[in-house]
């Protein structure tokens, strides 16, 4: 299998499981969904047989497997809906500071074959600022469900620690907020940004949504490799 289609649908999968595991309060569910994390993690050297990454994921699902039986695990399933956001934020945000090349203006210059300097202004000073507004969403997004993280019953991390919230929300609630409604709020940023953006620049070469990802998709993993540095 494409070692992309295999990420792909291994990062599908968490989110399921994740929310199978915290609706159903299953240790062996939440044990699952954090061994698709390290399968996500480890899925080029898996996919080119290195010994020690299938001795880690074998280690792994040991470890998980033991640990259900005496740590929350539930409760860990807390933490990749808070950190994921935060650090593609962070990818995003770490190109907006000065002498640095905005995420989504190399991406674009990257899409219409030329220099991000050669970019037209108006197009500069929009990849810009959707940039900074995939930063702010994406922390937002984060922040959310660290909040909703800490006051959450029954796994919440306040009442794990002992303390009573003032204010709680049902561990469900939760669970559907970051480990599904987050991937919808994200879809329809992209939906909404594409729309606007055909308008704002209809004579861009990329005219339907299957051609942008077409094009996306073109550009090949060095580029990718090198945005992400």
């Amino acid at each position: 299998m494409n070692m992309a289609l295999a990420r792909l649908l291994l990062s599908a999968a968490y989110p399921l499981l994740a929310h199978a595991a915290s609706a159903a309060h299953d240790p062996r569910l939440a044990a699952l969904a954090l061994l698709d994390i390290v399968l996500i993690l480890l899925v080029v050297p898996l996919g080119q047989r290195r010994a020690w990454a299938w001795l880690t994921v074998a280690v792994s699902a040991l470890v998980l497997w033991f640990a259900q039986k005496t740590v929350p695990l539930p409760v860990a399933l807390l933490l990749p809906p808070v950190l994921f956001p935060w650090l593609v934020a962070w990818f995003f945000a770490r190109t907006l500071r000065e002498g640095r090349v905005p995420l989504i203006s190399r991406i674009v210059a990257g899409l219409e074959d030329c220099k991000p300097a050669d970019l037209a202004p108006p197009l500069k000073t929009y990849t810009r600022n959707l940039t900074r507004l995939w930063a702010v969403v994406l922390t937002g997004i984060g922040l959310a469900n660290c909040v909703l993280g800490v006051i959450a019953v029954p796994d919440g991390l306040l009442v794990r620690l002992g303390y009573a919230p003032i204010v709680t929300v049902p561990q469900i609630v939760w669970s559907w907020f970051a480990n599904l409604l987050d991937y919808g709020v994200a879809g329809l940023l992209m939906v909404v940004e594409y729309i606007v953006r055909i308008r704002l620049f209809p004579d861009r070469p990329y005219k339907t949504l299957s051609e942008f990802i077409r094009r996306l998709t073109a550009l090949g993993p060095a580029f990718w490799r090198d945005v992400i540095r």
